[in-house]
């Protein structure tokens, strides 16, 4: 490991500091209102929180309860505990925006502080979490649309997944404005139902109901950590308004606002239902429960519609964060592009959308959702799915460790001391996060998510060869 400063990224790819924004943007794109033209800016603060909100917010809440309950009400605790951790990410992302408020989030940030092949990893892992985390979103959707409508062949639930990942998928090709505009109307359908349980389950909140504080046979510090790594992914997402900075009106002002307020939006969404959920269901059948939330609304209402309600309740809110993350699956390529590192196909943008790698990930997602229902690779799917918890981290470990090095080294601007420190702190509680992250993962996923990544070098060393290449075959013909 070499103790020299790592390199700065090329001159030819300035920071998109001044006042035309992103200057490696292509020139026609600049031209007509590119990423860096406030006339391409669609996000405005409400949309990108609700696009931070929607993309944490998955299917996973509907069973969170039912998952920790075995460790008893010491879960609420490692809720508390993450969402202070997750909004410590979410300030750090927001800083950095306001520094460097380009498209690619985390890839911008890694490449900026440590160089080309630091950059590339981040877009790498990040590319591949969000494709993978797409295909798994629609074969979850399916199986709660089949409460809705009852599915009599695979094939009908192969069509079903398809047709929400490319549903969502033209919805990001209609434009900016219009996925907007379905990730708003998602993310309020999805909460009508959540915030029914999360606040009005506290008016018929039974206290006997809880069961006891450590139910768990381990330490209460060793069932607070398992508990804790069932509930860390729950929070992956907090980074998607700094992913899509370069589409954001006043991203200095707005991405890390977005960021804080939709983590604590969603953090609260987390902490209320569950608490109202361990308050309506008794702790003995919460256990043992498949459908928390539908159990929990039986317990307010009575009666057995809880289940389809449920079930409806999930499947909008799996389509919008499908909606929100078939957009990210294409920023970070996108940015990458832009500075060579991914092929430059991935650099065309329409109305303000990267449009290839909107398709590239819808494909990828539909084979590996077909592989799953015909091919028998249920394993294998699932394994893909949990090497994604740890690709998703490999960017936030980047990404902080960018802003620690930033202010180690000064290359921020002055300011004061206390607010030097400040950062700091952040910036370590939110790499501490980032690390516990990589650790809940499990040694499973962490080995095959390392093969994932260096598979990743080896498509690093062709791009780096063909860019190296064409810059000696540049500097020939000059002479």
């Amino acid at each position: 490991m070499s103790s020299s400063a790592p390199p700065a990224p090329p001159e030819a790819t300035p920071l998109g500091d001044g006042p035309a924004g992103d200057a490696t943007a292509p020139e026609g794109a600049r031209a007509a209102g590119g990423e860096g033209s406030p006339a391409r800016r669609r996000f405005g603060l409400p949309v990108a929180t609700t696009l931070v909100m929607g993309n944490i917010i998955g299917g996973g809440i509907f069973m969170l309860p039912a998952s920790v309950a075995p460790y008893g009400t010491i879960s609420l605790v490692a809720f508390v505990v993450l969402s202070l951790g997750a909004v410590c990410l979410a300030l750090v992302f927001g800083r950095l925006a306001r520094h460097n408020p380009r498209t690619g989030g985390p890839y911008v940030y890694a490449r900026e502080a440590f160089g080309d092949f630091a950059g590339f990893l981040s877009a790498w892992t990040y590319w591949i979490t969000s494709w993978v985390s797409n295909a798994a979103l629609a074969v979850a959707a399916v199986g709660y649309l089949g409460v809705l409508l009852p599915f009599h062949s695979t094939t009908q639930q192969i069509l079903a997944a398809l047709a929400l990942i490319w549903l969502t998928a033209l919805s990001n090709l209609a434009g900016t404005r219009f996925m907007g505009a379905v990730q708003v109307v998602a993310t309020v359908l999805k909460f009508l139902p959540l915030a029914l349980v999360a606040v009005g389950g506290l008016f018929f909140f039974d206290a006997d109901n809880l069961g006891p504080f450590h139910a768990g046979g381990e330490s209460p510090l060793g069932s607070l950590s398992a508990a804790a790594a069932i509930l860390l992914f729950s929070y992956l997402g907090v980074e998607s308004a700094s992913m899509s900075a370069g589409e954001v009106r006043d991203p200095r002002r707005n991405v890390g606002r977005a960021s804080v307020l939709g983590t604590l939006g969603a953090a609260a969404v987390y902490l209320l239902g569950t608490v109202s959920v361990f308050g309506l269901v008794s702790h003995d059948k919460l256990v043992d429960s498949t459908a928390p939330f539908s159990d929990a609304v039986n317990a307010m209402f009575g009666g057995s519609w809880g289940g389809t309600a449920i079930a409806l309740a999930a499947v909008v809110s799996m389509a919008g964060a499908l909606n929100g993350w078939t957009l990210l699956s294409a920023q970070a390529p996108y940015a990458a592009a832009q500075d060579g590192l991914f092929p430059k196909i991935f650099a065309r943008k329409r109305r303000g959308v990267p449009t290839v790698g909107v398709l590239v990930a819808a494909v990828l997602a539909s084979l590996l959702t077909i592989a799953n229902f015909t091919g028998g690779a249920s394993g294998a799917f699932n394994s893909l799915v949990l090497v994604t918890t740890f690709t998703a981290t490999v960017p936030y470990l980047l990404a902080t460790a960018a802003q620690l090095y930033f202010l180690a080294s000064g290359r921020r601007d002055k300011v004061s001391a206390g607010r030097l420190a400040r950062d700091g702190v952040l910036a370590v509680a939110a790499f501490g996060f980032s690390l516990w992250l990589v650790a809940g993962a499990g040694y499973e996923a962490v080995y095959q998510g390392v093969l994932f990544l260096f598979a990743g070098v080896l498509v690093y060393v062709g791009i780096a060869a063909r860019r190296d290449r064409a810059a000696r075959g540049a500097g020939n013909g000059a002479l």
